[in-house]
């Protein structure tokens, strides 16, 4: 990272900490907001940035959970992992909830100066607020045990297994584009990792390219025509997304730009997200508690999401090319419709390091749309900012600049279309992203950290495009 960069990050981490201080955030929230700093200050890819999440949400949820339930157990929410140690009735649940975050983010981050920085200051300032006792005490050791036993559950979950790839070398394959970067590609074995709520990474895995038999069928199609093209039904990436556009509005330039969020510096895809979930708790009053099955909930499904997210891009026979190589047509892929334009550059300055299909921010913004909309409702109005504007400072943007959506659905719609404008997707990568989103999020909600006791009949659905049947008390 360099040095440019890490100024640029620390710049977006002070401006993150004076919003969140004037935000009046609970424990809960504090930690979440350090999690969101982490991310700007190491940067990497997306997939580790995103089991960071959950690890850290899913220990705070049970470490508060668990003592909730002990004060009234039918009020309280299924643990995610079973066999925890029953709390004491005076333990603290803000030191628990410190001491779990402060535990498994230690963990993940030790050998990170940077990183521990943070940690310790976040920790360190959350205990000189609780008073010291018996409470304190309790909650402490209770907090690390939780952290301790899921950390120990996740210790082998193939986070660190082999990333090798050899991307294939015939037009339509995958491969480092020619702008750039020329790396190996990001994660490749991420499809495999163990899931935090769903069965496994291809659960839910379209057969869009796949039930074209070959690569060549689908190159030869007029489905892939139509997506570099565009078609009356299909926005082409050949024209929305090129750097100088003849369709693509400055609305749609400024979105594009505002969900990006690719780089090291900004807080990533899963980091905005959590600003959402920020605003609406600060504007609903939510306690405690509430916060913390709603961050163990989206965070599970946006690990959830880049888990299916990455099963398509690797684990199939198509792992598609990016736009760059489509439109310049770098290797010919046989289709008579299709153009080359040698000269073609996205609005990005850069391909993400992996193939398209299916778009990772489209996946985990609707995983992330689908639980929010079932804990509050669709049509619920917030208004957030992006880092992209601090940190890449060269496109002009106020970096103050925010957005405002009356519903989760249409900000998740609006991230998965971002990035055809952005240049480095297709349509089908934004629509298949979107609906397999979706349908992380309802299976998750519908079968981790329910009420206890159960209750009896058909879970709560939430349907493909965030329309919610019904909601829970929560």
């Amino acid at each position: 990272m360099s040095r440019a960069s890490i100024d640029s990050a620390f710049r977006a981490v002070a401006l993150a900490m004076l919003v969140g201080g004037a935000q009046g955030s609970d424990v809960v929230i504090e930690w979440q907001s350090t999690y969101q700093d982490i991310i700007r200050i190491t940067g990497g890819a997306p997939c580790p940035v995103s089991r960071a999440g959950p690890m850290m949400s899913l220990a705070v949820y049970d470490a508060v959970n668990s003592i909730d339930a002990v004060h009234d157990y039918n009020s309280s929410f299924q643990p995610y992992l079973s066999g925890l140690p029953v709390p004491a009735a005076e333990t603290s649940r803000e030191a628990a909830a410190a001491a779990a975050a402060f535990r498994t983010l230690s963990e993940l981050h030790q050998n990170n100066p940077s990183a521990m920085a943070l940690v310790n200051a976040r920790y360190a300032s959350q205990l000189g607020a609780i008073p010291e006792g018996p409470a304190k005490t309790a909650g402490l050791a209770h907090g690390t045990a939780v952290a301790d036993a899921l950390l120990a559950v996740r210790a082998n979950d193939g986070f660190d297994s082999d990333p090798s790839y050899t991307p294939g070398t015939n037009p339509g394959d995958w491969r480092p584009t020619p702008d750039g970067p020329n790396v190996p590609g990001f994660s490749p074995h991420w499809g495999n990792v163990t899931p935090w709520g769903i069965a496994n990474g291809s659960q839910f895995r379209p057969d869009r390219l796949t039930a074209y038999g070959t690569m060549n069928d689908f190159l030869a199609s007029q489905e892939y025509a139509d997506q570099i093209n565009g078609s009356a039904t299909v926005p082409g990436v050949k024209d929305l997304g090129a750097r100088i556009s003849n369709t693509r509005t400055a609305d749609q330039t400024e979105a594009a730009w505002f969900w990006a969020n690719d780089r090291d510096g900004t807080s990533k895809p899963p980091g905005q997200l959590v600003d959402i979930s920020k605003a609406v708790a600060a504007d609903r009053g939510t306690t405690m508690s509430q916060n913390a099955r709603m961050f163990a909930l989206i965070n599970m499904a946006m690990g959830d999401a880049c888990i299916a997210a990455w099963d398509c891009k690797y684990l199939t026979s198509c792992d598609l090319w990016r736009p760059t190589d489509a439109v310049r047509e770098t290797q010919n892929d046989g289709n008579d419709q299709t153009v080359p334009d040698p000269l073609w550059l996205p609005l990005n300055d850069f391909q993400p390091p992996f193939p398209a299909y299916v778009s990772g921010h489209a996946t985990m913004g609707a995983a992330h749309a689908g639980i929010m909309a079932a804990l509050f409702g669709d049509n619920t109005t917030f208004t957030i900012g992006s880092d992209e504007f601090s940190v890449n400072t060269a496109l002009g943007y106020d970096p103050n600049l925010t957005r405002t959506f009356t519903s989760f659905s249409d900000a998740a719609w609006e991230n998965a279309m971002s990035r055809i404008w952005l240049g480095v997707h297709y349509y089908i990568d934004a629509v298949d992203g979107n609906v397999m989103g979706y349908q992380v999020a309802q299976y998750i909600f519908d079968n981790q950290l329910q009420p206890v006791p159960a209750p009896g009949g058909v879970a709560c659905l939430v349907l493909i495009g965030a329309a919610v049947a019904g909601r829970r008390r929560w």
